[in-house]
């Protein structure tokens, strides 16, 4: 449906009514009540094909046609047609109110931009809002290891210089003990020479 199509408040003929019906459904699911009543996951498709049914009846029934015609070109019963028509669903009523605005200040359909930027911007700043303390929960559990990390790291330079400082005292011990074994063969070859 281009802006500038024509759209018949009262249809001859399948293609009108199909337009008519067209229209009705879509401004009815833009309206702020049935964007409210979409957020519910469990009630979206009850809600669509509600109004779906209640487009179609109204625009069947500006083309003249009776309701159990309108009954049984929907496949719905002629009560809930009726009902429809007559107001007594929320759907009926909702697009009931959607052609009493089309009558009043034409078909005009604008997708509400502003009901969306403000509405589900706040969604929007929620989840990020959301994000960015997982974000910052996650950047404080990374300090925190980090934390971890360094003191073992400190504790591992710390047990390195002293087992260096061991093997300092090691390779001391062991060099004074090659001095004294190397004097003590000295001292023994030097002895049995003279005897």
């Amino acid at each position: 449906m281009s802006g500038n199509e024509e759209i018949p408040l009262m249809p001859i003929g399948r293609e009108q009514i199909h337009k008519l019906e067209s229209a009705l459904l879509i401004a009815s699911i833009f309206s702020p009540r049935v964007l409210e009543e979409l957020e519910n996951p469990r009630e979206r498709l009850t809600w669509i094909d509600s109004l779906a049914v209640a487009a179609a009846a109204l625009a069947r029934e500006k083309a003249k046609m009776s309701i159990p015609q309108i009954a049984e070109e929907l496949g719905r019963a002629e009560a809930t047609i009726r009902n429809h028509l007559q107001g007594k669903t929320k759907a009926g009523q909702i697009v009931r109110e959607t052609y009493e605005r089309f009558l009043r200040e034409g078909v005009r359909i604008q997708l509400p931009a502003e009901l969306f930027r403000e509405k589900y911007a706040r969604l929007g700043e929620g989840a990020e809002t959301e994000k960015i303390s997982q974000l910052q929960s996650e950047l404080e559990s990374l300090k925190a290891r980090i934390s971890e990390y360094e003191s073992k790291l400190l504790e591992y330079q710390s047990r390195i210089s002293e087992y260096e400082s061991k093997l300092r005292s090691y390779e001391s011990r062991i060099s004074h003990a090659k001095q004294m074994l190397a004097s003590l063969i000295e001292t023994i070859t030097r002895l049995s020479s003279e005897l």
